[in-house]
């Protein structure tokens, strides 16, 4: 839109003349109608000490009944908390209002409200700049704006429409250029893939209602979006999260953003960017890194909704062994509990002996077990968990007793993790099952909350409740009425949740109970399902200071610090799957990169090509399980031959590339840099691949273009420009000089995964378990460009530790990283490695027994060298030694690569190594050159 040529104030009036523009043409911006509100005016503004920032008080203009009455004094805050972050907040002035409990969310604090009088010497300037961003404002109407510094890029400007505040409805509006590519404001399944489309409805509440719905309110909350526009032909990104826990609607119409907000403040946080990857770098330093995932949950996970006994466990397992594919860890959803009841188990069908000697068998070998856990705690006197929650009276209330909802086990109540009394008692509970069932880790699902009735609810007394032997125990089966007489139940404003404008309270807690000091139900609803991954990442790191594995449903901005997610109930359809891939890459900006979808489908039967297809892609999931419902038939990948096969070509390639994925995690822990990503973060400057859902990156340079489509033998990817080599063939070879949109083969069996130029990618032999394959000599696999010439380099990394420590930190025998080089200069060819804390691999014994050389221009290699801590190490470090040439690569792209196929370009690989992982070392050669 804006060239970045353009000075600052050039920018900045061409902007202005644009919203100009919009106002008077585009009611779609102005959408704030007289009669829901007419605005505010700025009576004061001052600038705190110290660097406090700047607080303000804003008056309404005139006042209106729609939706409520205006507050009629505001208090303004804006501060710069870093030089890539601003924060502009606006609430009551004269009363505290609702906003995430800064317990759950740890961040700098605002100033208290205090009505309009503060000290501080008053403000008259324009502008309020930081060291990126700089804070603008009008004064009568008042409106604000945010823009980069260096270039005045407009990022956010709300002088087109009209503020409105009132108790139950928030509105603003921000002003967008047409070509903006927006991300997030989830979670949901967006048919369209990850680019957000204009007109597509956006609403923001946690909500029971299964993935297959599309367009519509899903099980997480983040009204959080990145903005990525293509300036002067450079992508330039950042983003905006409106810090809020109520219910929302989002209206984007391609040239404006419109927020309606049932409740809470208006607190915004801008985050400069300019990168996609500093966008979440920054965003994940303000809500929390992502937390550090143990090595084994990056191996392959098996569930299913119906394992009725222990032997059809033990039999599953057996299954993926006798298949030789690879499987980590076995689940139990809900068959394992009496009767459904949390922390039991059922005594007929996994009696404690026997699943303890399963435990004692699995455990040795190295495999992991995991059980699900619902909130909702049965309403039974006989049933200690219960008797200790209302002992310690630690459920969520309405009309001053404990809320009645039903769930699986039938009558329920919801403990309240708002309540300090409720965590302990949460991590007690964990203990004590754990004490019966050494549990690897906790699955929290059912947690928006998820309730099967709606309203008021009592026990009945002319019938059962669960119903016995009931085909539908979703069905409800309490005595319910609605609730219609709070404005919390029926507030002004109706979002539309569900898709469908559907009640509040509809299948959930109802909005008007309330939590522990008060805190209603109506505005900490979307935070139920974060307060309980925290409780439960409390507990489980408690136990024996391992480090916790926690997967759940439900979660909230800053969930990613504490548990893993997957995308909840999908179908067995070929669009699902391809709906997979966008909500996958959305919860990596979101700061949640532990995440994967149901492989094969949670509900119906999948077919057998789809099942195929889906273990192809769902092999490269930053979390790779396959779930079924009970009433599908079963589907686990050893049923079928060509899917067994499938699995293991995509899992063995998974298992050889775990020190890739884990250094990743590693990654992720420091930066927030998602796992699995969207093209666009290693190619801002490529917009092709702006809208790019069908493919995605593992890290910054390994691709996977899946094929998506029912009969299908060849798929067609878009390869940005470089050289991308197949991970599973490196002789086939796709060079792409602008950008190429390239037809690959890809028979049934097969799934192209492609490694960029310039890496140094590190691997190991894999295996059909973690333990083993992380245990394994390493390959390094090393890319230059395609012919490489007289000059090139490639770099990489990887991260090893014992990952049984809570904390994923570089410590002296803990931990070692390793960073790889590679270089050629003419003939001369090095790859090094820089050790840090090196004893933790030395101890371990991991070695590097090969690197393999791609794109190199010449016939061999000869004159090897080798040093190991800077001295001559041939003798030491190796067995034997030897160069292979590898043959001509098979070279498709766009045309015009015809040429450089011709090119006498090799692998080289140089193996029969023994280099210590732990110590650092070099590698030269010169290349043999044909005349």
């Amino acid at each position: 839109m804006l060239s970045v040529s353009h000075s600052p104030i050039v920018s900045y009036l061409l902007w202005c003349l644009l919203l100009l523009t919009l106002a008077s043409c585009n009611g779609e911006v102005a959408t704030a109608k007289p009669k829901v509100g007419f605005g505010y005016k700025l009576v004061s503004l001052v600038q705190l000490p110290n660097g406090g920032g700047l607080v303000g008080c804003l008056q309404v203009k005139q006042r209106t009944s729609t939706y409520g009455p205006d507050i009629p004094r505001l208090r303004l805050f804006v501060k710069h908390e870093r030089r890539e972050r601003v924060r502009v907040q606006i609430t009551d002035a004269d009363k505290q209002r609702w906003e995430v409990p800064y317990n759950l969310l740890p961040r700098e604090p605002a100033p208290p409200v205090t009505g309009c009088k503060v000290t501080g010497a008053p403000f008259t300037a324009g502008e309020y700049p930081g060291e990126e961003l700089v804070f603008t404002y009008g004064r009568d109407p008042f409106w604000f704006a945010v823009h980069r510094r260096s270039t005045g890029q407009p990022l956010f400007n709300t002088s087109a429409g009209v503020l409105v505040f009132k108790d139950q409805y928030l509105e603003v509006s921000t002003a967008l250029p047409k070509d903006a590519a927006l991300y997030g404001l989830g979670e949901n399944t967006q048919p369209g893939g990850i680019r957000l489309r204009p007109n597509d409805p956006y609403t923001i509440y946690t909500t029971d209602i299964s993935a297959i719905n599309l367009n519509t309110d899903l099980y997480g909350s983040h009204p959080v979006y990145m903005d990525l526009r293509s300036l002067g032909g450079r992508g330039v990104a950042h983003a905006v999260l409106l810090l809020n826990s109520n219910g929302m609607d989002v209206f984007y119409r391609g040239t404006s953003l419109t927020y309606k907000v049932i409740g809470g403040l208006l607190d915004f946080y801008f985050f400069a960017g300019p990168t996609p990857l500093a966008v979440v770098d920054q965003y994940t330093s303000m809500i929390g890194r992502p937390a550090p995932m143990p090595y084994w949950a990056f191996g392959f996970h098996q569930c299913r909704w119906g394992y009725k006994n222990l032997s059809v466990v033990e039999g599953v397992v057996e299954g993926y062994r006798n298949a030789q594919i690879p499987l980590d860890v076995i689940w139990n959803d809900d068959d394992h509990m009496d009767a459904a009841k949390d922390f039991t188990l059922d005594p007929v069908n996994y009696p404690r002996p026997k699943l303890l000697a399963f435990l004692d068998k699995i455990h040795a070998q190295g495999m992991k077990y995991i059980v699900l856990i619902d909130p909702g705690i049965n309403v039974n006197n006989s049933y200690g968990v219960y008797q200790r929650g209302m002992a310690r009276d630690i459920f969520i209330k309405l009309d001053g007793q404990p809320y009645l909802a039903q769930v699986w086990p039938g009558p329920v109540y919801f403990p309240d993790f708002l309540n300090p009394n409720g965590v302990s008692w949460w991590i007690d509970e964990v203990r004590r099952f754990h004490d019966l069932v050494p549990v690897d880790g906790l699955w929290i699902d059912m947690n928006e909350a998820s309730n099967f009735c709606t309203g008021k609810c009592t026990i009945p007394k002319t019938h059962q409740c669960p119903i016995p032997d009931s085909k539908t125990p979703w069905v409800c089966c309490l005595d319910c009425k609605n609730l219609t007489n709070t404005r919390w139940d029926e507030p002004p404003y109706k979002i539309n949740a569900s898709g469908q404008t559907a009640r509040l309270g509809f299948n959930t807690i109802a909005t008007s109970a309330t939590h522990y000091n008060g805190i209603l139900e109506y505005n900490a609803h979307s935070l139920y399902g974060f307060s309980q991954a925290i409780a439960t990442h409390k507990a489980l790191q408690g136990l024996h200071g391992k480090r916790p594995f926690i997967l759940t449903r439900s979660t909230f901005v800053g969930s990613g610090a504490y548990a893993a997610h997957w995308t909840g109930d999908n179908k067995g359809t070929w669009e699902n799957l391809r709906y997979s891939i966008s909500t996958m890459l959305n919860f990596g900006i979101f700061g949640m990169p532990m995440v994967g979808a149901d492989i094969c489908g949670f509900y119906p039967s999948p077919t057998e090509e789809l099942c195929n297809r889906w273990i192809e892609l769902g092999a490269f999931y930053p979390f790779s399980r396959d779930h079924a419902n009970f009433a599908s038939p079963r589907q686990e990948l050893y049923v079928w031959e060509s899917v067994a096969k499938s699995a293991r070509n995509a899992l063995g390639m998974r298992y050889k590339l775990l020190p890739y994925l884990y250094t990743l995690n590693y990654q992720a822990h420091l930066t927030g840099a998602p796992v699995a990503r969207p093209l666009f973060f290693s190619f801002p400057d490529f917009t092709p691949c702006y809208g790019l859902s069908t493919q995605f990156l593992l890290g910054a340079s390994v691709m996977v273009s899946p094929v998506l489509e029912e009969g299908a033998t060849s798929v067609t990817a878009m390869f940005p420009p470089g050289t991308w080599y197949n991970l599973f063939d490196t002789t086939k070879v796709v060079v792409s000089k602008t950008g190429a949109t390239v037809k690959l083969d890809a028979a049934l069996n097969e799934i192209n995964v492609h490694v960029y130029q310039n890496t140094v990618l590190p691997m190991q032999r894999g295996g059909v378990i973690s333990k083993d394959a992380r245990a394994t000599p390493f390959t390094l696999v090393v890319a230059f460009p395609f012919g490489a010439g007289e000059q090139a380099d490639a770099e990489g990394a990887v991260y090893v530790d014992d990952d049984e420590r809570p904390e994923m930190v570089l410590a002296e025998g803990q931990a070692t990283y390793v960073r790889f080089h590679a270089s050629v200069r003419g003939k001369d060819v090095t790859v090094r490695s820089e050790v840090q804390m090196g004893s933790f691999s030395l101890r371990k014994g991991l070695v590097i027994e090969k690197v393999l050389v791609l794109g190199l221009e010449g016939t061999g290699g000869k004159d090897l060298v080798i040093q190991v801590d800077g001295t001559d190490a041939g003798a030491v470090a190796t067995s034997s030694p030897y160069f292979t040439a590898g043959g001509n690569a098979k070279v498709q792209g766009e045309e015009g690569v015809e040429e450089d196929s011709k090119k006498k370009s090799v692998s080289v690989e140089i193996g029969g190594l023994a280099l210590p992982l732990g110590k650092s070392f070099t590698l030269t050669w010169k290349m043999q050159i044909e005349a």
